[in-house]
């Protein structure tokens, strides 16, 4: 009984997946906590998804029953959505980059072959943006992922990052790894220090 206590409070906090407009978004990879999910996954009405940020790679899962959600954005991909998150910094140091990358398995960068894209080739691709970082780089090659910095944000700030997720083959499961990127070298310009 006391092994079972131990490894109860050893175990990440995850709360229940949530499930919008037949989209279900999970935690359960661990390392962020889901607060909360609204919206239809359309430009003017992205998905706003909060999350309590406590760990070094939180990932995010997006599940699709199936094929009917479509693309709300307007691409030709069957599946395209809006996403705005709300990332809590609570992992006890201040953030002073991140990044956001897509992908079809949790363990491995998304191949340019897979589909899944953030938007790429679309001529009119929102700007992705945050609040807290006043750059991003965009890499379509050989994957596919945002990469914010020249900012920073402290603990229990929050920030906000606007994107669009595409797929041109429409994957069951998407996964949204997350990086906050710790180290004093990740300020703008990029230094050569790894972050």
């Amino acid at each position: 009984m006391a092994l079972i206590l131990f490894l109860a409070a050893a175990s990440p906090a995850t709360a229940a997946p949530i499930t919008v407009e037949g989209v279900t978004f999970s935690d359960e990879r661990g390392d962020f906590t889901l607060l909360d999910v609204t919206g239809t996954g359309s430009l003017t009405d992205p998905f706003v998804v909060v999350e309590d940020v406590t760990g070094r790679e939180p990932i995010l899962v997006i599940r699709f029953p199936n094929e009917r959600f479509g693309n709300r954005i307007g691409t030709r991909n069957p599946l395209g959505m809006a996403i705005v998150k709300l990332a809590i910094n609570n992992s006890g140091t201040t953030w002073y980059g991140y990044r956001i990358e897509p992908r079809t398995m949790p363990s491995q960068s998304s191949p340019d072959s897979d589909g899944l894209s953030l938007g790429q080739g679309w001529s009119a691709r929102p700007s992705m943006t945050s609040n807290d970082f006043h750059h991003v780089r965009v890499v379509d090659q050989p994957n596919d992922a945002l990469d914010f910095d020249d900012g920073r944000v402290e603990e229990r700030q929050t920030a906000v990052f606007e994107f669009v997720l595409t797929d041109s083959t429409w994957q069951s499961e998407i996964f949204v790894l997350q990086v906050p990127k710790v180290g004093i070298a990740c300020v703008w310009p990029p230094q050569t220090a790894v972050c």
